[in-house]
């Protein structure tokens, strides 16, 4: 556990100082910083050769975070991340307190509650969500283990986290679109 508690440390020091990370998550590996931070998400978008156009999604920890970035979070919300079996991202209209380059064009943004441990600890300590997108060029295939990333996305982060690099990732997250008016829409499965 103490292993987890130093990684957990390392990482938020290189975040708090506007750094991202390569690190895993309850998916895939992925590519991280505060989400409050435009210039650490530009970074992002920068090593990812990725449009800012092409929205990220956004870790949360629980309840109080969803609430400081949703002020309206449908029920039917709440049901979904409840009842799925596997990690599930929802993207909900009208965020705030979030970078303005995280939030698509449609006035939306894509979040995930996260148990895993490395992730749920981070954001404890850094008291803020997370981004994570796939750790990946854009347009190039989403690595399922560590030793399929990339050298450039190795190097292009400022903190390589030190956890689970022998593990085969599952898929990325079903994704789920709310609209304010109750629509409900399987983005990808």
């Amino acid at each position: 556990m103490e292993n987890i508690n130093e990684e957990v440390h390392r990482a938020y020091e290189v975040i708090k100082e506007g750094g991202i990370i390569l690190y895993p998550t309850d998916t895939v590996w992925g590519i991280g910083c505060d989400a409050t931070n435009p210039e650490a998400v530009a970074k992002i978008y920068k090593l990812k050769q990725r449009a800012e156009t092409q929205s990220m999604i956004v870790l949360m920890n629980g309840e109080k975070m969803m609430y400081n970035v949703f002020k309206d979070i449908p029920e039917v919300a709440w049901q979904i991340i409840d009842l799925s079996e596997k990690p599930t991202t929802i993207i909900l209209d009208k965020p705030r307190n979030v970078a303005p380059n995280l939030v698509s064009g449609d006035n939306s943004l894509g979040i995930r509650i996260v148990k895993e441990p490395f992730c749920f600890k981070l954001m404890e300590k850094m008291k803020k969500p997370l981004v994570s997108t796939s750790a990946n060029i854009s347009g190039q295939p989403t690595p399922i283990a560590f030793k399929d990333i990339s050298p450039e996305i190795i190097k292009g982060v400022d903190y390589v986290v030190n956890l689970h690099r022998e593990k085969i990732a599952g898929k990325p997250s079903t994704i789920i679109k709310l609209t304010s008016d109750s629509q409900v829409k399987v983005i990808r499965k």
